[in-house]
């Protein structure tokens, strides 16, 4: 029991050995919080291997986790300027991202994941400001200024 670190491993193993110290079924489930059929199976799962991980929880199914979208692609995505890979636009968006890194990696991520990812790398979102690369020589004249003045 003290080389498990998983809180239900050890709630098992405890369970476990409170029937290997002569406890009936139903009083080791009562104290497990388990049914008593499932503490006959933790420890026919005991016996069979004599070994504390077979008590330890199996891979479930479920969601697979995103391969196709590491940190390090969503960092390069970002640093690319999206009008370069053919985007009518200056500057990404969660939505567009999405839609740029489900085309390109072949990985189905919605707009708050990426938001949630980019978060998470430090990255934080600011309306762009615009500004002039040269402003026009005759633009006092414009403001009501004179140009002699």
């Amino acid at each position: 029991m003290a080389g498990t670190t998983e809180a239900r491993v050890y709630r098992r193993l405890a369970a476990v050995l409170a029937v290997a110290d002569g406890q009936p079924l139903g009083a080791a489930a009562r104290r497990a919080r388990a049914d008593r059929t499932t503490v006959a199976r933790w420890v026919d799962q005991y016996l069979r291997a004599h070994d504390a991980a077979a008590l330890a929880d199996a891979p479930r199914g479920g969601r697979p986790r995103l391969r196709g979208l590491t940190d390090r692609r969503l960092e390069r995505v970002v640093a690319a300027d999206p009008r370069a890979l053919g985007y009518q636009t200056a500057t990404w968006t969660a939505p567009l991202l999405a839609a740029h890194c489900a085309e390109r990696f072949r990985c189905a991520v919605s707009a708050r994941t990426v938001r949630r990812r980019l978060h998470a790398l430090g990255y934080r979102w600011k309306r762009p400001r615009y500004t002039y690369a040269h402003r026009a020589p005759h633009l006092p004249q414009k403001k009501g200024l004179s140009s002699a003045a």
